[in-house]
């Protein structure tokens, strides 16, 4: 991506950015927790930035080289990287009689970049 982040200093986008950014990676969290106090939204630094040219290289598969780079003697290849959500865990201080939300059931565990 490319451009100029900005520091954004209105603090209902802070909170309106936060927010989705919390229900991206857990929907439903943010309407569970209270809200941020004065200090967490002074402490919280968010960014802006307009994407007005963003770039992906997207491939799957072995290298595609030039038939006679496969002549020379270095290694190629790739190195997989992959994400890994694991089951949640409670908080050791977590008030006895608290089940884990229902959104939490719904998040994957394992390898997210398995189909």
């Amino acid at each position: 991506a490319f451009g100029m982040a900005e520091k954004v200093e209105d603090e209902a986008q802070k909170l309106a950015a936060l927010e989705a950014c919390s229900e991206r990676l857990v929907p439903g969290r943010w309407a569970e927790q209270r809200p941020p106090n004065d200090q967490e939204i002074k402490a919280t630094t968010v960014m802006a930035l307009d994407l007005t040219e963003v770039v992906a290289k997207v491939r799957t598969g072995p290298p595609s080289d030039d038939e006679a780079d496969y002549d020379d003697p270095v290694w190629a290849g790739n190195v997989p990287i992959r994400s890994l959500v694991e089951a949640p865990v409670d908080d050791p201080r977590l008030k006895a009689g608290i089940a884990r939300p229902d959104y939490l059931n719904r998040i994957r565990i394992g390898n997210t970049n398995d189909p």
